[in-house]
């Protein structure tokens, strides 16, 4: 979801820093989405890692820290920087593609053609706004402001006046806040609803009126204030926190994302976009050693033909836990 990078309270802080501009640099710029992911778990398991890391021989006993992500490590130790990431920040391509994509709707292949087209800057993309498309007019227009991050006291309040209005709207809707906010993170960077109706579900058609209803009512009370796309399941927009006092600060804006799921793949979901990627994985692959096969949808038998059965019925995320025989683990257990 948000391009932005968590604030790090690891004491290996310099380390994950630079394995997060690598992981970058890698998926926007080369578009190796495997070496993106590579650095990216590493950077995820050393942020967890209580001890400040000494060596590389010491980093590559974490599960994902590789030989040559180690002997950078090692550089990076020893000297205080690293020559690849040095040529990548001389680099004007790299640089400037890099950037771009910090605008949301603006991905890594319309970087490249924004910057052969010349357009480097924040100032080079406004002179061409005639030419963005309108989530990338959104995303420049709100550029300084999507880039903070949204405090936790913030996103409560929001997940207050979500599930409040919700109850406005129809009381049988089901909401959760997903992403690192249910994983207990202390910030986020954005906001992402997981949305379901008894009425709907996988058997029916498609309901796009029980996700319109919810955005429509968000709108009318100013907490919904530009939309990016509306589709029959998933809603992409901006909203931001109405102030209750005069002297209260007035809230940024945020990025929201409302996805409606059918009532009978709503806790696979909200195990799926809860998180984390590294957790999500490691869970496929049990299920998988189990005879299962799992996703953001259904988790289902796989016969000894290889074939996947008829989708389990799930009630509750533990449901899924206990079809796979792994100890259940809270959302704030689930960063890997």
């Amino acid at each position: 979801m948000s391009k932005r990078k968590a604030p790090q309270e690891s004491p290996n802080e310099g380390i994950t820093d630079f394995l997060t501009e690598l992981a970058n640099y890698e998926r926007n710029v080369n578009r190796a989405i495997h070496k993106y992911n590579a650095y990216r778990k590493a950077a995820s398991v050393i942020s967890k890692y209580p001890q400040k890391i000494k060596n590389g021989e010491e980093a590559k006993k974490l599960d994902g820290v590789g030989k040559e992500i180690a002997k950078k490590i090692d550089e990076f130790l020893q000297t205080g920087t690293l020559k690849k990431l040095e040529k990548i920040r001389n680099d004007d391509t790299s640089s400037s593609i890099n950037f771009l994509t910090r605008v949301t709707g603006i991905g890594p292949a319309a970087a490249r053609k924004f910057f052969d087209e010349g357009v480097k800057t924040l100032e080079d993309l406004k002179k061409i706004e005639h030419k963005l498309n309108h989530h990338q007019q959104i995303g420049l227009k709100y550029f300084e402001e999507f880039e903070k991050r949204i405090p936790r006291s913030e996103m409560t309040k929001m997940e207050t006046l979500i599930l409040q209005e919700l109850e406005l709207v129809d009381t049988e809707y089901i909401g959760t806040i997903c992403g690192s906010y249910r994983r207990g993170a202390e910030s986020s960077g954005d906001i992402d609803i997981l949305l379901t109706h008894p009425n709907y579900t996988s058997v029916d058609e498609k309901q796009p009126k029980l996700l319109h209803a919810v955005v429509e009512h968000f709108e009318s009370i100013g907490f919904i204030t530009d939309t990016l796309s509306k589709g029959d399941t998933k809603y992409m927009g901006v909203c931001q926190l109405q102030q209750n006092d005069e002297g209260e600060e007035e809230y940024l804006h945020r990025r929201i994302d409302i996805r409606l799921i059918p009532k009978d793949q709503y806790y696979c979901g909200v195990l799926y976009f809860t998180g984390s990627d590294i957790f999500n994985k490691n869970m496929r692959t049990h299920a998988l050693e189990k005879g299962f096969t799992l996703n953001e949808y259904t988790i289902r038998p796989v016969g000894v033909t290889g074939m996947a059965g008829e989708p389990l019925m799930v009630d509750s995320e533990k449901d899924i836990f206990d079809y796979i025989q792994w100890k259940y683990r809270e959302p704030k257990e689930r960063s890997e």
